[in-house]
């Protein structure tokens, strides 16, 4: 089984793709950028508020398929820099209360829009 998850208070898709789908036990969010889903517009700004719009989208889009940041098992973030990585990581471990997911972060040469990370996530629907 497959179900699409899309909700309004995130970015809508920028290409061929969903914000997530749901499979019998998962939840795969498509990479999030910093987009206000309001106004379409970048969030630009130190890396700390474009974390954290990152962040936001990922919490709507996890809201809308009924899981929160404890259900998340895997993430990836991709950065433009790795010297970005500390401010990133302090902002993001703000979202995780402990049992922390697996995680890569890995440096690119380009990221879509020229944003500074891009964060996607898996998560269980079951604890």
């Amino acid at each position: 089984m497959k179900i699409i998850v899309n909700t309004e208070k995130a970015p809508a898709p920028i290409g061929p793709y969903n914000q997530a789908i749901k499979t019998d036990s998962l939840l795969f969010v498509s990479g999030q950028v910093a987009i206000d889903p309001v106004t379409n517009d970048l969030i630009k700004g130190d890396i700390k508020t474009e974390t954290t719009q990152v962040m936001i989208n990922l919490k709507n889009i996890l809201e809308e398929a009924k899981v929160t940041f404890e259900h998340v098992v895997k993430t990836t973030i991709f950065l433009s820099d790795m010297n970005l990585f500390a401010d990133v990581n302090e902002v993001y471990g703000s979202y995780f209360t402990g049992d922390f997911p697996a995680r890569e972060t890995v440096a690119v040469k380009g990221l879509p829009k020229g944003v500074n990370v891009e964060i996607s996530v898996i998560a269980t629907l079951k604890l």
